[in-house]
């Protein structure tokens, strides 16, 4: 059994391209949208009832939406850089961490496509945050050039003044006619920072219109309006997904566009994004592509990755990637899909991610990270702590820094001061075992652990054979004793190294992102 899932694994990783023939001989242009800390299942196309989305929903509608998208590590710098590349995140050296350097070595599809003469542009996040040049010392354009000029009037004080749309127009208005183009919309919302009861205020939603409150956190009214205004955020990016397709719809140009849609991770909130769980990495994910997808309206079911992304997009745009300046990739182009015309479960082989992460924000002594190496199968997430002893959401005395703030983060931290075996607090921020062992089907919030069971033993065993044995394969340094240069590698922002020394030692440092209330006032055992 083993044998055959290791085969099929390989198949994966060295059979993208094989339908370039079809899609090449015309390429589309390119419409790339990414929200910041959108998590699946938040449109409405996904039966979610308190976040209406009717851009993204008619993407999905012309085209495919998949129901298994997954981010390889849940954090922004990370995440993007496996989205850029086409590699997993422990194949990207400097690039696995968040704050990073990123390694002049590892080229993206942007700057592929703008070699070879594409019109590439980008507003507001592309990759980061860290620093990306070249060989030569120069500044990268990792996602094309910047289109940022255009300014609105934001519907909340914590929205950015953007108009995303606006700046799309600009980018159609310099494309010269003879060329293809590709644009990446980099919106920064649903990040934090959200005025609270602003979902309330301004979409008259109601606390009692969340369906369904994670495990995790507690039900009540501050956590219910905290996720309504992160839902009023998905719905400022999405207002302005619409006017994009609107606009590409009235210049002509929307049936030969690639769109896809999706989020760089889970939630900002507590055991969302900065972690491994289901709600972390589970992104939403729709592709449209008129002229090109075989068969509109379809939901798929098969396991795809952001490592799939780069072979997808060089394959429509006829660039061969050993030619493409890219390094090598275990990623799958998403053609298969698009030719097909079958819903659900597409290609049997397309039945499991990996996923993991080192280090994301500051707060650990020595400027260590938290190494997870973990595999979805078939709705088992299998997860492996290599450092179970190290706090994951960053150390308590510093903040918990690897979780943004905000009303559901400071309500945890108070409840468990006022009672140390809050199950909140201990799911949320509490040390971890070095296995985990979850059905999605039956536990989805990844709240009750299997590891220990006898009857998940086996399970669990083969989970970690074939996860070990794919990472053996990509050369990531955990497999073979070299995890510490993940440690190793320097914060891009230099007020950032040794932070937890310096913060212990008594020196003034503030981290802009967590609130005065939610610092521990000792360490915690």
């Amino acid at each position: 059994m083993l044998r055959t899932i290791i085969a099929a694994g390989l198949f994966a990783i060295v059979s993208f391209g094989t339908c370039s023939s079809t899609f090449a001989k015309s390429p589309p242009n390119i419409l790339f949208a990414i929200a910041d800390d959108w998590g699946y299942p938040h449109a409405s196309v996904y039966g979610c009832p308190w976040v209406t989305t009717p851009a993204f929903d008619r993407v999905a509608r012309d085209g495919i939406l998949f129901t298994r998208a997954y981010t390889p590590n849940a954090k922004c710098a990370p995440s993007r850089a496996c989205l850029l590349t086409g590699r997993n995140s422990w194949q990207l050296e400097d690039a696995a961490n968040h704050l990073c350097y990123f390694p002049a070595k590892f080229r993206t599809w942007p700057e592929a496509l703008t070699a070879e003469g594409w019109h590439v542009g980008y507003t507001r996040k592309g990759w980061g945050p860290g620093e990306a040049k070249d060989a030569t010392g120069r500044p990268r354009q990792m996602t094309g050039k910047p289109f940022n000029a255009r300014r609105a009037d934001p519907p909340t004080p914590d929205i950015l003044a953007d108009d995303y749309a606006g700046n799309f127009d600009d980018f159609l208005d310099a494309a010269p006619a003879e060329k293809p183009w590709c644009f990446w919309y980099g919106s920064v919302e649903p990040h934090r920072n959200y005025e609270y009861g602003s979902a309330a205020r301004l979409n008259k939603k109601q606390p009692s219109d969340i369906d369904r409150v994670p495990e995790f956190w507690p039900d009540n009214e501050t956590v219910r309006n905290d996720m309504l205004d992160y839902g009023l955020e998905i719905e400022h990016f999405d207002r302005h997904l619409g006017r994009m397709l609107a606009s590409l719809e009235h210049r002509g140009l929307l049936d030969n566009t690639l769109v896809i849609v999706t989020s760089d991770h889970g939630m900002p909130f507590p055991r969302g994004k900065g972690n491994a769980y289901d709600t972390s990495n589970h992104v939403p994910l729709a592709i449209m592509w008129k002229a090109g997808i075989s068969k509109p309206d379809r939901t798929v079911d098969d396991y795809v990755s952001f490592i799939d992304v780069a072979p997808t997009i060089l394959e429509l745009a006829g660039l061969a990637w050993e030619k493409s300046g890219l390094a090598p990739s275990p990623g799958r182009s998403l053609t298969d899909i698009f030719a097909s015309d079958k819903a659900g479960r597409v290609v049997p082989e397309r039945d499991h991610v990996l996923i993991g992460m080192e280090r994301h924000d500051i707060g650990r002594p020595h400027d260590w990270g938290y190494p997870i190496r973990g595999i979805v199968r078939n709705d088992v997430l299998y997860l492996h702590n290599f450092e179970p002893s190290r706090w994951p959401a960053c150390n308590p005395e510093t903040g918990y820094l690897n979780v943004d703030q905000g009303p559901t983060k400071t309500l945890i931290l108070e409840a468990h001061r006022a009672n140390k075996d809050d199950r909140h607090w201990a799911l949320c921020f509490g040390k971890r075992p070095t296995d985990e062992l979850y059905h999605l089907r039956d536990d989805p919030d990844c709240v009750r652990n299997l590891a220990g069971e006898t009857s998940s033993a086996a399970e669990l065993t083969e989970l970690r054979e074939l996860m070990f044995a794919e990472l053996r394969r990509q050369d990531d340094p955990r497999m073979f004793g070299r995890g510490h240069v993940f440690d190793e590698y320097l914060h891009s922002n230099p007020a950032h190294r040794g932070f937890y020394e310096r913060y212990m030692s008594g020196e003034k440092l503030k981290a802009g992102w967590v609130l005065p209330s939610d610092f521990e006032p000792k360490p915690l055992d």
